[in-house]
């Protein structure tokens, strides 16, 4: 595989961005919040802890990366002066998403009336007070509850309760916007919807597929794993549109010879299918292994159902269709089935690369089949992977802050509450925005994140959430989600502790299904309330002749006491405070063949090739995927130019060289970017290593390009396949 990039992940300017960080923080601020018990803020791979701040489960240290010390960075600011606030909205507005975050931490609440341009700092006890007003002020199934995975175990649990309490089941998280359809696609194929290793099994692993993702910019400490798994004589397999110049080589910083050597191969092997047909893809995989007579014959039969629709539907998909749908060669498929083939213990890992399409769910089931061909799902250093994004999306899943529960969990809380629950269909996230927009929704209670930022056509989220008339936000900093989409509604936003400043200690989960405990006692700005505290306080307002003691919940102990009851596997969570031992939750890890589906099977499911999506009569297509920087986390900026694609400025397209030359655009040329959503102008034009047909555009800003429509099974929106053209 030619390496021919000059650009590497990792290496000195990552070494020295993070000591200037370090810097700007204070070297003692820095080495306290970094080394402190508590968990990373940053991805769902999970540092921290009861081990130390920059410890893996591993017990690996350092354990720490550009993320971490981003995240930091953020928290450690100084609380807003109360003199932006004299600024109207429109002057905040004018503000990037960077500037935005970097005005400092949330000091203070802060409200504005509907019509209103400005913010004005109030008192808690008044926003309390006004908070509860406004949502008894309408019915409760016209208000919604949202939540970023930012969030402790604890305050989820307290949210999604205190949103059931009041009468609605409009639960849900960021996760609709990123790895439902991983939940939905692993729940058809094993029965469970979250990985099915834990991090001592990557180090075993003689194969590892990275799928769809960026780890280097995303998740830089599982590139570690990646280097490790080169290291000892295994294969890195990435199949990705873009050819990332960090999945390529990467100078590990902590090794002083990588950094030495000009960094290290990560991808053995790195296949560049066109955007949005990794089924294809995976079928072609498939193919090639059954061809071979490579496939784990005993396995199936003894552990899967359904193999003889899935082998009659890879037999009868010919290879031109593989072809002429992936853009790839049958002799580079071969190539990789057959390496897969011979390989012993197999990890399938992938990112928002296949879940932000609208056949996201068999994008996922299509990894499950190929990984059950092999019986790789169900053993020790083998399994499915999916890399999340927040460091507690996964735990706010877990401990129910999603719109449909178990009936089993939702009787166990109605029978601790002694409280009766309704079991109305809640709506997703799209689905309270379509609410919003028609209208229909008069409050909502958003707990972290950007949804504004996090959602899809930018111009139809700023009026749904303006629809709304009220609009409670816990925050620790401002971002653009509170100055846009708040003309004519009414907003009140309150500042709330970070992780490492909890008054008691929280609980977070890791993509490998690992409960840390984090201490929290940092001390660091006067008037702010950890979610907890807030929400709680708010309950007894709104709810003041509830069953539910929520005053008791301010005691973090008694709901983990709750959660370890109602939710199934967290039952040492219980303990976790007193014997700070830390735990993976029961049954999920998978060392055995046993699936969680009705029948103990895991089950390959029949895909049929999805239809490319395809621009008006008369303009030359383009495949947009929306796409993170380095130096950005989730809708939070941290850098306006990215380092590893040769500091492309944020509001740049990434093409195709020969597709320049063929179209008239020179390098550097600033062009219009159309969809049938809207316009972005005056992007820099500049080539890239992907796909005739491709573009590659920076999310949040390119939302504007993305369409409202959804995978219909995870409700996602398709931010990776977004038919475009060049607009002259």
């Amino acid at each position: 595989m030619p390496h021919s990039h000059q650009t590497v992940g990792g290496g000195p300017k990552k070494v020295l961005y993070t000591l200037q960080t370090v810097a700007r923080m204070g070297v003692g601020k820095a080495a306290k919040a970094l080394t402190a018990k508590n968990t990373c803020k940053a991805c769902a791979y999970g540092m921290g802890g009861q081990m130390g701040g920059m410890t893996n489960e591993l017990g690996e240290f350092p354990s720490v990366c550009n993320k971490s010390v981003q995240a930091q960075s953020t928290d450690i600011q100084p609380a807003i002066p109360h003199a932006i606030f004299t600024h109207e909205l429109a002057d905040l507005k004018e503000l990037t998403g960077k500037e935005m975050e970097h005005l400092g931490r949330l000091g203070d609440p802060v409200y504005k009336p509907a019509r209103s341009d400005h913010y004005t700092v109030v008192d808690w006890d008044w926003a309390l007070d006004h908070a509860a007003k406004r949502l008894l002020a309408t019915a409760a199934d016209r208000t919604f509850f949202y939540s970023s995975g930012r969030s402790s175990n604890e305050a989820g649990f307290i949210f999604q309760l205190l949103a059931r309490a009041f009468g609605t089941n409009n639960v849900n998280n960021c996760s609709y916007f990123c790895h439902q359809a991983t939940s939905e696609g692993l729940a058809t194929t094993i029965g469970k919807g979250t990985a099915t290793v834990e991090l001592a099994d990557l180090t075993g692993a003689d194969m590892i597929f990275v799928i769809g993702a960026n780890p280097s910019s995303n998740h830089p400490r599982f590139i570690h794993m990646l280097k490790h798994c080169r290291d000892r004589g295994g294969e890195v397999i990435v199949i990705n549109p873009a050819r990332e110049p960090g999945l390529v080589k990467f100078a590990v910083p902590k090794s002083p010879s990588s950094m030495l050597r000009g960094g290290d191969d990560i991808a053995s092997d790195y296949l560049q299918p066109r955007i949005g047909s990794d089924i294809a893809l995976m079928i072609g995989i498939a193919k090639a292994v059954i061809e071979a007579g490579m496939e784990d014959a005993d396995f199936i039969e003894k552990h899967t159902g359904n193999v003889a629709a899935y082998r009659a539907q890879v037999h009868a998909t010919s290879w031109v269709n593989i072809e002429t749908s992936t853009g790839l060669s049958r002799a580079e498929i071969e190539r990789v089935a057959h390496r897969y083939g011979q390989a012993k213990n197999v990890v399938f890992a992938w990112g928002m690369g296949m879940t932000h399409h609208v056949h996201g769910v068999e994008n996922v089931e299509s990894i499950a089949n190929l990984a059950l061909l092999r019986g790789m799902i169900g053993r020790p250093n083998a399994g499915l992977l999916p890399l999340r994004g927040h460091s507690n999306v996964q735990g706010i899943g877990t401990i129910g802050v999603k719109p449909l529960l178990a009936e089993d969990v939702m009787a166990e809380m109605e029978r601790q509450f002694s409280i009766s629950l309704s079991r109305s269909k809640g709506l997703d996230t799209m689905a309270c925005l379509h609410a919003a927009h028609r209208g229909e929704m008069d409050a909502a209670v958003i707990m972290g994140g950007n949804l504004y930022g996090a959602s899809p056509d930018t111009a139809w989220a700023e009026k749904a959430l303006n629809t709304i008339g009220f609009k409670l936000f816990l925050t620790t900093t401002l971002n653009l989600g509170h100055v846009h989409g708040h003309d004519q509604s009414e907003s009140l936003i309150l500042p709330v502790t970070a992780r490492d400043e909890e008054w008691e200690p929280t609980t977070q989960e890791s993509m490998f299904n690992f409960i840390r405990l984090s201490d929290g006692g940092i001390d660091r700005l006067a008037n702010v309330r950890p979610e907890s505290v807030i929400l709680t306080d708010l309950a007894t307002r709104i709810l003041p002749d509830s069953p539910i003691d929520f005053q008791a919940f301010k005691k973090h102990a008694e709901v983990r006491r709750a959660i370890s009851e109602i939710v199934p596997g967290l039952k040492d969570l219980a303990e976790i405070d007193v014997a700070k031992r830390e735990f993976h939750i029961a049954n999920r890890v998978m060392h055995e063949p046993r699936f969680s589906t009705d029948d103990g099977k895991g089950h390959f499911q029949v895909i049929p090739l999805p239809q490319s999506p395809k621009a008006p009569e008369g303009r030359k297509a383009l495949t947009l995927a929306t796409i993170r920087s380095e130096g950005q986390f989730n809708t939070i900026v941290y850098e306006e130019t990215d380092s590893y694609r040769n500091r492309a400025p944020r509001w740049s397209v990434l093409l195709n060289g020969k597709d320049m030359e063929e179209m008239g655009i020179a390098e550097g040329d600033l062009i219009d970017l159309a969809s049938e959503q809207g316009k972005m102008s005056k992007l820099k034009a500049l080539s890239f290593d992907i796909p005739r047909g491709s573009a590659l555009a920076y999310y949040p800003e390119a939302n504007v390009l993305v369409g409202t429509a959804i995978d219909p099974r995870s409700k996602t929106p398709a931010f990776k396949s977004v038919p475009v053209w060049i607009e002259r």
